[in-house]
């Protein structure tokens, strides 16, 4: 099984190898545009992103499955939250699609990103490191290192996989 994931992101490409660990495949890795904003503002329009990847990973590698995912955030009342989803192609399915936690970010960093501003750089500036998203994330420093980016993205990466093992056994025990 080839599962082509849409990123060259470490965190992310560690989150599907640590899922898709007992699965006989081969994971390749494709840079792919989101065809969103380097920092997408809404939950639609992260989904949007990681179903974007989704596909074109897919169709790059003529994979069997194809793996998005994306990191934005998305504004409420509550103040403005990290928000993460992703999104997995396959052959016969429209794009699967889950989300994953969310934590409120502050409002000196949320501040930033409402006037235009990356997230990743942003990190980088706050943390006074480099590549902050490639490692533990914005979720990393702010639990204190109790959930990192590529836990996160592992535990969409699983929601993502029931949902195709689920839909696959629907498919081959009530074929049309």
């Amino acid at each position: 099984m080839i599962i082509s994931v849409g990123t060259k992101n470490p965190a992310k490409i560690a989150a599907v190898e640590a899922v898709f660990k007992d699965y006989s495949n081969d994971i390749v890795s494709v840079d792919t545009d989101s065809g969103v904003r380097a920092q997408p503002l809404s939950d639609d329009e992260t989904i949007k992103g990681a179903v974007n990847r989704a596909v074109a990973a897919f169709k790059e590698f003529n994979a069997d499955i194809g793996i998005g995912l994306e990191g934005g955030v998305h504004k409420s009342e509550a103040g403005l939250f990290l928000c993460n989803w992703g999104a997995l192609k396959a052959n016969g399915l429209e794009p699967i699609i889950a989300g994953g936690a969310r934590i409120r970010l502050p409002d000196e960093i949320a501040e930033r990103l409402l006037e235009g501003e990356e997230l990743g750089p942003v990190m980088d500036e706050y943390t006074k490191r480099q590549n902050i998203r490639k490692k533990e994330g914005a979720v990393g420093v702010f639990t204190n290192g109790r959930v990192d980016r590529s836990e996160m993205f592992a535990h969409i990466i699983k929601l993502l996989l029931g949902q195709y093992e689920y839909q696959r056994n629907q498919l081959e025990n009530n074929p049309k």
